[in-house]
């Protein structure tokens, strides 16, 4: 088994056996985040189209909308779509009902961080983005577990997303270079506006890395291959964007 399959199960102490093991992206959520009860799970699109349909009936049937007719047919497609529902065996009220705390577990699920990974070093494989520097001057970057995210893709869950201080003085050359990088992880939750290859973006990101070591790739095995003429492309919007300079938190 691999140390990071090893982590994922938790059958490791506090440490990986080696400073700077590989680690997979898998493993950085808290696995005791991840299961939890999410009835909306098992539902089919179709009965999620059905469950909102209702919803939206009923805010209308609770005001003075619509002429009698209209509510009439309002009444009678409610009943029909709660009925196909119920032969689904789906209880709409108590799903409703369910709501708020699933939507709490999904967060949870989606920000909580692996506390086996907090202050260790680490290596991980991923997707750079250009970020303003800090305040003090530090240079920064986002590192993502898949090119096109936060751009042409909607960012990842915050336990997905890095924040990333360098130290050596590289920073990507373009939005989504492939690179691996070495340093200590820590769980340090952070919120910043970025511009990126489509505007302002939101990156939240669970984890900050202290970047040791930083290794560009090049069409190395695991590593999406880009497009002909993509590079190009991004490095143009940016500057266009940017009139060739960092954008600003």
């Amino acid at each position: 088994m691999t140390i990071a399959f090893l982590a994922w199960l938790g059958l490791l102490g506090p440490a990986f056996a080696a400073p700077g093991a590989l680690i997979d992206w898998t493993v950085l959520p808290d696995p005791a985040a991840q299961s939890f009860d999410d009835p909306f799970r098992a539902l089919t699109p179709e009965q999620r189209d059905d469950i909102l349909f209702a919803i939206r009936l009923r805010g209308r049937l609770q005001t003075d909308v619509g002429s009698p007719d209209e509510r009439q047919r309002w009444y009678m497609l409610l009943a029909e779509t709660e009925q196909a529902l119920a032969t689904d065996q789906i209880d709409i009220d108590g799903l409703l009902s369910q709501r708020e705390v699933v939507s709490r577990h999904r967060k949870k699920a989606d920000t909580a961080g692996n506390p086996k990974l907090d202050g260790q070093i680490v290596t991980v494989t991923g997707y750079a983005l250009p970020a303003p520097p800090d305040k003090d001057g530090q240079r920064t970057a986002y590192l993502v577990p898949q090119p096109g995210m936060c751009s042409h893709l909607p960012p990842p869950p915050p336990n997905q997303m890095i924040r990333v201080k360098l130290h050596n003085g590289w920073t990507p050359a373009y939005d989504h270079e492939p690179v691996r990088l070495t340093g200590r992880l820590v769980i340090d939750p952070s919120d910043h506006v970025v511009n990126v290859v489509d505007g302002l973006v939101q990156m939240r990101a669970t984890f900050r890395m202290d970047a040791e070591l930083v290794e560009p790739l090049a069409d190395e095995p695991g590593q999406a291959a880009w497009p002909p003429g993509l590079k190009d492309r991004l490095r143009a919007a940016r500057s266009r964007k940017t009139g060739g300079s960092q954008a600003q938190d």
